[in-house]
């Protein structure tokens, strides 16, 4: 069962919120995140993305990049503009986006469940990129940007949600996206210890965003607990920061494709190979949105059509039945010669977040055709992991994002945990 616990979050002056909190730093190349934090000095971006306080000449994962991210966090706990508060508690951590809220509880994740595999993934991580959030969190000794995990819906859980935000929040702001976003915090213990037993009773949960924050974080604990020889299992490295939302609440957007060519077919003999596996429509006036899962929007030479998957090629299996997977394996592949949309230079993609105009525009500039997705589901995303596989590549696209800045988890009182 899960373990999940309350602690004591370092977070902005009150009144600073809306200038702290930041999107997460992956969101950015260096350009813009330079760009960015000159505008926004007080934006956590320039912690996240330290590099943007030197030069450009000096490579982004210098040892002095982590180092200045470490003393800007404690130049600000010095200065006043962060406070650590001062017991455990949780937090609630309420985000509205176009009329759409979703509240998730702020706390504490193991590290333990997660090599046990009690907190489960649906994708895999690279090396590189862990190995940056692993500096940093380790040269800080701090988690600053939370694991985006569910859970399943439930009714207790929801009761003390619900008890909790007919408080005031702590604070309330709208970023400059539009997003809203409230923050409460329950220092009562009675509610800690009826959060505690509630996520006692879960069996799994899963990341649904942040995998490679997630496995940066449980490697940085790892390390430390071997190199800790009166380690006690109490410590803060063995739990990461976390925020988990109930399933229901949750949206994902579809993940759209683009494509460079068309692997040296003419027009007609690409669609006479899709229609073996999909039912082609004829061209339709409007941009296609598919309605249902299993169907596909396809833009070629400026008109859309609208594919669907032939019984033949759809599956029970959790993994090869999912959109993304029908069409990477029965069109992508075979007919458009992309193994691997990881690597390939031949094939982008769009979050949903960007509309179909988005694809419109890059089959006009760089791009000969483009797909629109039907959206994964949570229940889906639940059964891969559940299954223990994988999804692949860009399957999921979670919006809101999740602000960094607003919680910060200290796991080592040492400057200098590496």
């Amino acid at each position: 069962m899960a373990k999940f616990r309350p602690f004591s979050a370092i977070r902005p002056k009150a009144g600073m919120e809306d200038k702290i909190a930041a999107l997460p730093y992956d969101v950015y190349n260096r350009e813009e995140a330079k760009a960015f934090v000159t505008g926004h000095p007080e934006s956590f971006l320039a912690i996240d993305r330290a590099e943007s306080q030197f030069p450009d000449d000096v490579d982004t994962y210098d040892p002095r990049v982590y180092d200045k991210a470490r003393d800007m966090i404690l130049e600000r706990l010095e200065d006043g503009r962060f406070v650590q508060d001062e017991k455990p508690g949780f937090y609630l951590y309420e985000l509205t986006m176009d009329g759409r809220s979703q509240t998730g509880v702020v706390g504490c994740a193991s590290i333990e469940d997660y090599e046990n595999q009690v907190i489960l993934k649906h994708e895999n991580t690279r090396a590189d990129k862990e190995q940056d959030r692993i500096n940093h969190v380790g040269i800080t000794g701090m988690q600053t940007g939370p694991i985006f995990l569910a859970c399943p819906d439930d009714d207790a859980l929801s009761a003390v949600i619900d008890t909790v935000k007919a408080r005031t929040a702590d604070c309330d702001f709208t970023s400059e996206d539009g997003i809203r976003h409230r923050v409460w915090s329950v220092f009562d213990e009675g509610e800690i210890t009826k959060l505690s037993e509630i996520f006692g009773t879960f069996e799994h949960l899963y990341i649904a965003d942040g995998h490679h924050r997630c496995a940066s974080a449980v490697k940085v604990g790892e390390r430390m607990r071997d190199a800790n020889p009166a380690d006690t299992g109490e410590e803060e490295y063995h739990y990461f920061l976390s925020v988990v939302f109930r399933q229901s609440e949750l949206k994902i957007l579809d993940y759209n494709r683009v494509v460079k060519d068309l692997n040296g077919l003419t027009t007609e003999e690409f669609l006479a190979k899709v229609g073996e596996c999909f039912t082609v429509s004829a061209p339709e006036s409007a941009a296609v949105r598919p309605a249902k899962k299993g169907e596909f929007g396809m833009l070629l030479d400026g008109k859309w059509y609208r594919l669907e998957a032939k019984d033949s090629v759809k599956s029970d299996d959790p993994v090869k039945g999912l959109d993304v997977s029908i069409l990477q394996d029965h069109l992508l592949n075979p007919i458009l010669g992309i193994q691997d949309p990881k690597t390939d230079k031949r094939i982008d993609f769009v979050g949903g977040i960007r509309g179909l105009g988005e694809l419109e525009r890059r089959t006009k500039e760089d791009c000969k055709l483009a797909f629109s997705m039907y959206p994964t589901s949570m229940e889906e995303l639940f059964a891969v992991a559940g299954a223990h596989l994988l999804m692949p590549p860009k399957s999921t696209w979670f919006e809101p994002k999740l602000r960094s800045g607003l919680f910060l988890h200290r796991i080592s009182q040492s400057n200098t945990p590496f």
